[in-house]
């Protein structure tokens, strides 16, 4: 080996190891989520042919069904208002962690519509649920089930968004190789993720403990990769067509938006209406990304009202 080829080789090496030593500063990944991490977990586990899924359900045993479903990266904890008070009006509430956040697993899969829509699929069929459900979903929730309305339009009886992920984000084309893209995610993206959740209200200060709640479920390994991956979903998505699929299943939908969003502006609420039209529009004065914890009393007497405007056939 020639002197040159061999210092190439050392710098190599020490470029490697410098990546790897940073990788291993900046990742708050560091404990796995098993059996002795759930010890500590509130609520509920199911194991799936996918992984474990983490839910709650509160309500009577006979209401009619309705499903919460999160966002991109915060669980299901961020349905807790609406959890109680639709729970309290009579309806069997269940909200679940997506794979990837929470307590779920973080299985090694793609994070795209059918590993979603498996999930959910046998999430109802562990709680025994035949009769059509009122699905809800918020954010990148919004994607979630409207891809399981365009596929399992059957199992809804009707689709509520709520300020829901409608345009195809970019991201650097790196992000998808292989080594690269997840390296650079985990240290640049990652660490800051419960820092960043502030911007998602009208008014952050109302909520100063927001950020420590997010924490804990940093730390699980395979958290990173579940976001990127869904995000790479995203890209990939055109919400035109997700919209007009599900508005095709006839089910009736609402579209709930904050007017102050910033994260998903409301502007954007122009994808959904043109492509659904049955679709009912009630947009939210004074809140952001959140218009269900920011407006939570007029938000769940909208859903209320509009479950029992269409209730779940027997």
């Amino acid at each position: 080996m020639t002197k040159l080829l061999r210092g190439i080789a050392i710098l190599l090496a020490i470029v490697i190891a410098a990546a790897v030593g940073y990788g291993a500063i900046k990742n708050p990944e560091n404990r796995a989520l098993d059996a002795a991490a759930r010890t500590a977990a509130p609520g509920r586990f199911v194991a799936s042919s996918r992984g474990m899924t983490h839910y709650d359900v509160t309500g009577p045993d006979t209401g009619q069904v309705i499903v919460l479903v999160h966002g991109f990266s915060v669980p299901s904890y961020i349905w807790d208002s609406s959890f109680t008070a639709l729970g309290a009006a009579g309806y069997r509430v269940v909200r679940y962690d997506l794979f990837g956040r929470g307590w779920s697993d973080r299985p090694d899969l793609a994070y795209d519509g059918e590993m979603y829509d498996g999930q959910l699929d046998e999430l109802l069929d562990s709680l025994h649920v035949t009769r059509p459900v009122h699905l809800v979903g918020l954010s990148f929730g919004g994607f979630v089930v409207g891809h399981y309305t365009a596929s399992k339009s059957a199992r809804v009886a009707t689709l509520a968004f709520v300020d829901p992920v409608s345009s195809t984000e970019p991201i650097p084309g790196f992000l998808t190789w292989p080594g690269i893209g997840p390296w650079f995610f985990q240290t640049t993206q990652v660490p800051g993720m419960a820092d960043n959740q502030a911007s998602d209200f009208l008014h952050p200060e109302n909520f100063p403990t927001w950020a420590e709640q997010y924490r804990p479920q940093m730390q699980f390994t395979g958290f990173g990769r579940a976001l990127l991956r869904s995000a790479i979903t995203i890209t990939r998505t055109n919400f035109d067509s997700l919209f007009a699929a599900a508005g095709k299943s006839g089910v009736p939908m609402l579209l709930v938006w904050g007017k102050q969003d910033q994260t998903v502006p409301i502007a954007l609420s122009s994808v959904a209406r043109g492509a659904i039209p049955q679709l009912e529009f009630f947009p939210v004065d004074s809140s952001g990304h959140l218009p269900h914890i920011e407006q939570t009393t007029l938000v769940n007497a909208k859903l209320l009202s509009f479950f029992a405007a269409h209730p779940a056939k027997p």
